[in-house]
C-alpha cells in the first residue's frame, strides 16, 4: 500500500554558483595578500688572474691511435707489441727526469683496448697526467 500521493518530487540539487564565486574571493584574497619578495641575489667577486706566458715549454707526449691499431707518439709510428714495451719507448722519448703530460687522440673506430693499453704503459712509465682529446660536432 502506497500511502504518499501521486506528486511529483523534486530532486534536490546542488548550486555550483555560489561555491564558485567564494573560490574566486579566496584566490583574489590569497593573490592580494602573498608578498613576492624577491630572494637576495648572491653576489660573487671572482678573482682575476693575468695569466704568464710559461718560460719552459709544457713537456707533452702526443699518443695518436689510428683506426687500424697505429700508434703514433710524437708524429713518430711506433709499434705497439706490450704495454711494457711501449712503456719503455715512452721513457726514451720523453728523456729523463721527465714528468709529461700524455695527450691520447684515438680514432672514433679505435678499439677500447688499445686505449686501455696506451694508458696502461703511461701507468707503467710512471706517468699520471693524461688527457684525451675530442672534437666538437
Amino acid at each position: 500500500m502506497n500511502f504518499r500521493r501521486a506528486s511529483f518530487r523534486e530532486e534536490p540539487d546542488i548550486n555550483l554558483v555560489p561555491f564558485i564565486d567564494v573560490l574566486i574571493v579566496i584566490v583574489i584574497f590569497l593573490a592580494v595578500t602573498t608578498t613576492y619578495s624577491k630572494y637576495a641575489e648572491l653576489k660573487i667577486n671572482l678573482p682575476v688572474a693575468d695569466a704568464n706566458s710559461v718560460d719552459q715549454p709544457i713537456d707533452k707526449l702526443e699518443i695518436a691511435i689510428s683506426q687500424t691499431g697505429q700508434y703514433f707518439v710524437n708524429g713518430r709510428e711506433v709499434p705497439m707489441e706490450s704495454p711494457l714495451l711501449f712503456a719503455e719507448t715512452l721513457r726514451q722519448i720523453a728523456g729523463p727526469d721527465s714528468d709529461p703530460v700524455i695527450i691520447i687522440s684515438a680514432d672514433s673506430n679505435t678499439t677500447h683496448q688499445s686505449v686501455i693499453y696506451t694508458m696502461e704503459a703511461a701507468r707503467i712509465a710512471g706517468y699520471g697526467r693524461i688527457t684525451f682529446t675530442t672534437q666538437k660536432n
